[in-house]
Formats: C-alpha cells, structure tokens, sequence
C-alpha cells in the first residue's frame, strides 16, 4: 500500500503553535525544484542507494527462499552489493564533509541539507549531525554533568521504575544492572536537577535513551537539554501539559479537516485524540514504530521540529483508514499502543513518502 505525503510548511524547532495549524495537505510538495543540477545528482544517487538496498534486500529473500533460484539470486545480489558499496563510500564522504562544513551547509545549502535529512542520516554520522542540527556541541551545562551524578534528586525512585521498561528488548537496555540502564538513569536523574519544575516525565526516557544508542551520556544530556529548551518539548512534559493539550487540539483540527469521514467515526466511538495521539507527542513514535522507522523520524525532528509529528500521525491514520472505519472502541483501544501492534507499518519503498518526500 502506497502511504501519502502529507505535506506542510516546514517548521523550525521553535515556531509558534499557530503556524502548525496550516500543516499538512495531502497534495505533495518538495524543494527539489530548488536544487542545482548537481544538487539533484546528487539525490538521484541517493534513490539509487535506496534502489540498491531494496534489490539486495528482495534477492537474499529469494535466494534463501528457493534453491532453484539461488543462483541467479546470488549473482544478482552480488551486483548490487557491489554498487552499493560505492555509492555508500560517497555518501560517506558527503555526511564527512557536511559535518565538517556545517555552517556553510546551513547557510547556503539549506534545501538540500533538509533532502538528506528526510533521505536518512547514516548511523555513523547521527550523534555529531544530531548535535550540529541542535546546537549542541560545547554547551557549558555539559560540564555541570559530573557534579550534578553526586547530587540526590526527588526523582529517582521514579526514574528507576520506569527505565527498567524503557527498550526492555534491546541488548543496551536489558537486564537491571546493563550500561544502558544505568547511563539511561544518570542522564534522567540530571536532567530533573537542572529543571525541578519538570524534574521527570514518562515518556522521556525514550527519547533519552535513543540519545543513548548514538552518543555517550554527557553529549546525550546536552542534547536532550537543548530539546526541552528549543523543541517544545519542555512545554509538552510541564506538569499542567497544557502544550501537550493545545497539540492534540491542534491534530484534531486537522483530523477534522482532511479525514472527516474518519473523524466522525472516531467521534461516534468516543475515541478521543489523546487516547491515541499523545503518545506520538510525547515519545515522538519511539514506542510506535520499529526503531529503524521511528529514528528516521527523529532525524527529521531534529530539523524541523514537532511539525513531523502531525504529518506522520495524519499519514498514518490515511494509510490505515479503512481498517479504523470497521473497528469498534474495544478494537481502537489497540491503536499506536507499539511496534509490532496492529499498525499498517510501512515498508522500506514506501517510507519516503510518509517522511515528506
């Protein structure tokens, strides 16, 4: 199944709520017409990695699938590890010199910088691009991190209950005395010393913890640091939530507007907004898609801030509406409640679109 592109005006981390009310229309848009020649070279080779990796992905399948076809199979494979392979040299050497000359890049090539984002950010390349994309490099709070450790905080017994259920799956997370656990801990208790009118919030470890999987925790707490304080995300963890409810308001709006059939429904179940939504809100999808998906997404939440948020929520209620329309309360109590849940997740081929190309 095809997804829609909901398209929008990009948002900076730290617009005003109302401009967010104009998002998204199901026509697709793109800068790409805005780009140089060699700029959109450069994309194409980009769609030809993604290609590439989609192929060499569909001949391993069939190779294991069928001893008739493996060797075809492995030959085709073989040919398209090895274009692969240069196109990934290239693209390493792109996210090198993006890094490297980041200042130019934000200035004068915006456009194109904004492409590869909703593209993908390589996984080696995450931890300084996200730092770079919020400011975050040399923060002075990052040398408090140390002393703040041998403070006690009003927090901890809350934070230690809830990281045992933060990524209880993955191998940095698992086991009550892991380093992830651990790193997850400090950087959550340090953060509630430097904000006590926030102090901890569930759902936040999520997103500290995917920090985590990309950065040492001193980088990590700088960066959730500089997202509470420019991405809205401070205003949506306040104890009142009153930005968490003016989000959710603002969704509805656009629910109403753009899939009214469904939002009739949704109304006639007393299926309310945030008994879905406010975990997209607050997680930013981390406990709603695979983690290969929702780290995409959070590459693109690094650049245009909460704005992603509202295009993929109404995106992905679009793809699954059919399925929504037959469903009862008891049924839709099940909606966006995880990864591997009943979610009409995306394949590879057709992620892009639900990313905003």
């Amino acid at each position: 199944m095809s997804l829609p592109t909901m398209a929008s005006p990009t948002l900076s981390p730290d617009s005003s709520s109302q401009e967010a009310l104009s998002a998204p229309t199901c026509s697709p848009t793109s800068d790409s017409e805005n780009l140089s020649p060699d700029e959109l070279e450069l994309l194409a080779k980009l769609e030809e990695q993604n290609r590439l990796l989609e192929a060499d992905s569909k001949s391993m399948r069939s190779m294991n699938g069928s001893r008739r076809n493996s060797g075809s199979s492995l030959v085709s494979s073989s040919s398209a590890s090895s274009n692969l392979s240069h196109l990934e040299e290239d693209t390493w050497i792109l996210w090198g010199r993006i890094a490297n000359e980041w200042e130019e890049w934000r200035r004068r090539k915006e456009k194109l910088l904004k492409e590869l984002i909703r593209k993908g950010i390589p996984h080696h390349f995450r931890a300084i691009v996200w730092q770079l994309l919020c400011s975050a490099t040399n923060m002075p709070v990052k040398n408090q991190y140390s002393e703040l450790l041998k403070m006690s905080s009003p927090c901890e017994k809350l934070i230690r209950r809830d990281i045992a259920r933060t990524y209880p799956e993955h191998e940095f997370f698992k086991g009550q005395d892991s380093l992830g656990q651990e790193v997850l801990f400090n950087v959550m208790k340090a953060y509630s010393l430097v904000d006590r009118e926030v102090g901890y919030c569930q759902g936040s470890a999520f997103i500290v913890g995917l920090l985590l999987m990309q950065m040492p925790e001193e980088e990590a707490f700088c960066v959730f640091v500089r997202l509470m304080q420019e991405y809205r995300l401070r205003e949506l963890f306040k104890p009142s939530m009153a930005e968490l409810g003016l989000c959710i308001y603002q969704f509805e709006y656009m629910l109403q507007e753009q899939l009214p059939d469904l939002n009739t429904h949704f109304r006639s179940q007393s299926f309310h907004t945030s008994m879905y939504a406010s975990s997209w809100f607050l997680t930013l999808f981390l406990t709603t898609f695979p983690l290969p998906v929702a780290t995409r997404i959070f590459d693109i939440f690094m650049y245009e801030g909460l704005e992603i948020v509202f295009r993929v929520g109404l995106a992905l209620l679009q793809v699954n509406q059919v399925e929504l329309m037959q469903l009862d309360m008891e049924g839709m109590s099940q909606v966006g409640q995880g990864p591997g849940e009943w979610w009409d997740c995306p394949p590879p081929q057709h992620q892009q679109g639900l990313l905003g190309r």
